[in-house]
């Protein structure tokens, strides 16, 4: 059986034994309401490898080597850190401890264009996001965006990774970890199965208690990434079920149950988004602003900034799907997408959405 952990006491720090060999490991994430990214420690025959790196910040790389000294090992043992996507929370201290020890960088392929547009671009600011506003009729919320200050540019931690990976098999002394990939939270976001031990790595892809974010990253090719993420929870379904371990969150005991749930909500919202437009067209930031957010639906106007964007954004990706699959028309006014209900459509779902 997988080690359970309470749900309000995830984020505490310390390592946390979820198989022998394998362990949890918090970091904290200053000034975000997620409050902590799960790094998992294997142990492994020559070493320690990483599923995920943290936050490259004092307070994180802090945390880690406590966590590690209590496990009996340290920094100096980590050889490979496997990171499942490109957000600071995951990547930036995988690039850390390579130029700090030596360690092997893992990230997805699907990347590659995210990283190649920090460097072209040399910014902080969330670009795709801000598109996706001044498209969906928030112009006014995308400039108050773009004027807050993001923390700063620094290129030093967006560095390629040591190798790219696809759908392959990674083995590390008796251990495979299966990588699949899983775009939708970010075009190259993968997961990690231990198919052996019935683990899944599942990084922002599945978690417990969140649904993540859609979308959230440079892109200059946008693409349908809530079609792509509910294909990818699909995905996960014909695999093997395996306990949960998430980047946020607790760990679970079934990977399948947590899906089942996470495609329901979207199901839900997709029909709670098509009943907003009624009769009407509507742009997402209007939609949006009719709609309840989180759990205890919070009205769209008492979320910061930062989480209206990302409630805008995502009423946006939901609304697309719905054109996807015929369920909606879309047209473009002065540079605003506005949607309208169909009606009698007959529902064609692409393979991707």
């Amino acid at each position: 059986m997988t080690t359970r952990f309470d749900r309000g006491q995830w984020a505490r720090s310390g390592a946390q034994t979820v198989r022998p060999g394998v362990h949890r490991v918090p970091l904290p994430l200053p000034e975000d309401g997620l409050r902590a990214v799960n790094v998992y420690v294997l142990e492994v025959d020559d070493g320690l490898v990483l599923i995920d790196g943290g936050w490259s910040i004092p307070e994180s790389r802090k945390a880690l080597e406590d966590a590690l000294a209590g496990l009996g090992h340290d920094l100096a043992e980590i050889t490979h850190v496997l990171v499942t996507h490109i957000h600071r929370d995951h990547y930036t201290q995988a690039v850390e401890l390579r130029r700090l020890l030596g360690s092997r960088v893992y990230l997805g392929s699907g990347e590659r264009r995210g990283l190649e547009l920090l460097d072209e671009l040399h910014t902080d600011q969330p670009v795709g996001s801000l598109r996706t506003l001044r498209l969906a009729g928030a112009r006014e919320l995308a400039d108050r965006i773009e004027a807050m200050d993001h923390g700063g540019f620094d290129p030093s931690v967006w560095e390629v990774p040591d190798r790219w990976v696809e759908a392959e098999e990674l083995r590390f002394g008796g251990h495979t970890l299966r990588v699949v990939p899983t775009p939708g939270h970010t075009r190259g976001h993968v997961v990690y199965l231990d198919e052996a031990r019935g683990l899944l790595f599942s990084g922002d892809h599945v978690l417990p208690h969140i649904t993540p974010s859609i979308g959230f990253e440079l892109s200059d090719d946008p693409g349908l990434p809530l079609g792509d993420y509910l294909a990818s929870l699909r995905l996960m379904t014909t695999l093997a079920d395996a306990a949960l371990l998430p980047a946020h969150g607790p760990v679970g005991d079934s990977v399948h149950g947590r899906v089942a749930e996470l495609l329901a909500h979207h199901d839900d919202r997709l029909d709670e988004t098509l009943a907003v437009l009624a009769g009407r067209t509507l742009d997402a930031h209007a939609v949006a602003r009719e709609l309840g957010w989180t759990r205890r639906k919070v009205p769209f106007e008492d979320l910061n900034p930062f989480n209206q964007m990302l409630a805008v954004n995502e009423t946006a990706a939901h609304l697309d799907v719905l054109v996807a699959r015929g369920r909606a028309g879309r047209a473009s006014v002065d540079g605003v997408h506005r949607y309208t209900r169909c009606t009698g459509h007959h529902e064609s779902l692409p393979a991707s959405a």
